[in-house]
């Protein structure tokens, strides 16, 4: 098994992280968008584009998580970029940046489901049926404590397993998938499995290959951006820049979706809470308490909110609150004010 095969030949459709499970859009109130306001995301101005994107970046072996996000930033001459969850200098892989303006929505992003192909090292050798045995048992929640130099604070903790798929087994290398919580670490993992296996084990090499929505098939290199980028200041070419950045609202297509009139968007760009009356349509499987993404009839992400009901509720009810604001994307103003303050009625 040579390093190469780290590169994810062997990923198949088995196992799927929870913003992967089926959804359905399901249509509560029939309503139209007035083109003059507003502008659907892959037709904004490619500078709005960029200040309002995200880059799907293929981390390098090297260099930290912090200096490819500065990298990003210099190359698009942009004032901000945060990325989506650390990479240790010596994993690659799948490295959302949010560019711009989209920053306020990383967290969004850092707390996504994560995939990874890691190549384990056991430190005596096991037989292949026992090796598949132990990892089935750590599929489902498992108690970790951070490593002594992390970012947060040291104690135990529980992170789910959503899978864990053992894809080869080679003398004492053992090549496995794994969908996991972000803020799961790896590491610790192999450490683990290796001392139930009483063989004791170590990560070798990983790489991540999901983060929520984006995959390896959209992966961008620093060099392909930097082209992408000097193609359109120096000649104009929009299509590079718009294939390797996108809009930030692909970013967020792994959370639960509800589609808001026109008339209420503006309300909730003040920070208003969204009423039922605002509705359009919604995902079949939202339940009270999830993050959810408020989008405009053009699938502009108009602010995370957090749901006050399910789908069922939101559907069956004609009043109350469906979803409180936490955070505003959309600028206010963006859109004409559909409601009337006390000001104005006096």
């Amino acid at each position: 098994m040579s390093s190469d095969d780290i590169r994810c030949d062997h990923v198949g459709s088995a196992g799927m992280l929870p913003s992967e499970y089926p959804r359905e859009l399901v249509i509560k109130k029939q309503a139209q968008t007035n083109p003059s306001y507003g502008c659907p995301p892959a037709e904004r101005p490619v500078m709005e584009y960029i200040e309002r994107g995200v880059v799907n970046l293929d981390k390098p072996r090297g260099p930290t998580s912090h200096e490819v996000t500065a990298w990003v930033k210099d190359i698009l001459e942009l004032n901000r970029a945060g990325h989506s969850g650390s990479l240790d200098p010596g994993v690659t892989g799948v490295q959302p940046i949010m560019l711009g303006k989209a920053t306020k929505v990383v967290s969004a992003l850092r707390l996504s489901g994560k995939e990874y192909i890691c190549l384990m090292s056991l430190h005596e050798p096991a037989s292949e049926k026992k090796v598949r045995s132990v990892c089935k048992e750590f599929s489902g929640p498992v108690f970790q404590m951070p490593p002594v130099i992390s970012a947060v604070k040291r104690e135990l903790r529980v992170r789910m397993i959503y899978y864990l798929e053992v894809l080869e087994v080679k003398d004492k290398s053992v090549l496995m998938r794994v969908g996991c919580e972000a803020g799961t670490y790896m590491r610790k993992l192999c450490h683990d499995i290796g001392a139930a296996l009483g063989t004791g084990a170590h990560m070798q090499q990983l790489r991540r290959t999901k983060t929520g929505p984006f995959r390896e098939d959209t992966l961008v290199t620093l060099q392909e951006l930097k082209d992408a980028y000097v193609f359109w200041k120096e000649d104009g070419e929009e299509c590079h820049i718009r294939r390797v950045v996108r809009p930030l609202e692909e970013g967020l297509s792994h959370l639960p979706r509800i589609i808001i009139r026109d008339s209420a968007v503006d309300a909730v760009c003040q920070g208003a809470s969204l009423a039922v009356p605002g509705i359009v349509s919604l995902d079949s499987n939202i339940k009270i308490g999830d993050e959810v993404c408020l989008l405009s009839l053009k699938g502009e992400a108009v602010s995370l909110s957090r749901s006050l009901m399910d789908t069922e509720e939101m559907l069956r009810s004609e009043h109350g609150l469906a979803a409180s604001t936490e955070r505003v994307i959309m600028v206010a103003g963006t859109y004409p004010q559909g409601w009337k303050s006390k000001a104005r009625e006096t």
